[in-house]
């Protein structure tokens, strides 16, 4: 009997441990998970992940594609007209509630050229102004985004 009612204390203890064990990985993975959404939404992350996609300035068929937007600002940025132009920097951040992107090229022609864009949610384009560096001159200019499959 008494080999029994030991056995017995052993097994409940070890799925006692098992039972908190369980319990505390999820409320933690729960705690986490909820942090990483508030950080997100509290950053504007979730408003700057509309910047990815394809965008084209109508005034000259310039292309400008985003991809790979994280949490921390940083972004890939290509730029073509029509051949690829070195994109030297780019990023985003939030400021008065809007996205604002930031994209510099260093190229021939092109460099110290900037791009402060601004992303307008209601009708989903950029607004802002380029530096043509090469000629020392700021142009007010706006993206469309190319809808997904018309590329």
């Amino acid at each position: 009997m008494k080999n029994i009612s030991q056995k017995s204390i052993i097994v409940s203890a070890l799925l006692s441990v098992m039972a908190c064990v369980i319990f505390f990985s999820g409320l933690v993975e729960s705690v986490f998970s909820e942090t990483e959404r508030d950080v997100e939404q509290n950053s504007g992350f979730v408003q700057a992940r509309r910047l990815e996609g394809i965008w084209v300035r109508p005034d000259g068929g310039y292309r400008l594609v985003i991809e790979d937007v994280k949490p921390d600002g940083s972004l890939k940025a290509s730029y073509y007209n029509p051949r690829k132009i070195n994109v030297h920097e780019a990023n985003w951040k939030i400021d008065n509630d809007s996205v604002h992107l930031f994209v510099e090229l260093r190229d021939v022609n092109y460099r110290g050229s900037k791009y402060n864009l601004v992303y307008i949610n209601e009708k989903d384009v950029f607004e802002g102004t380029y530096f043509l560096a090469a000629q020392k001159q700021t142009f007010s200019i706006n993206f469309l985004r190319i809808p997904k499959g018309q590329n």
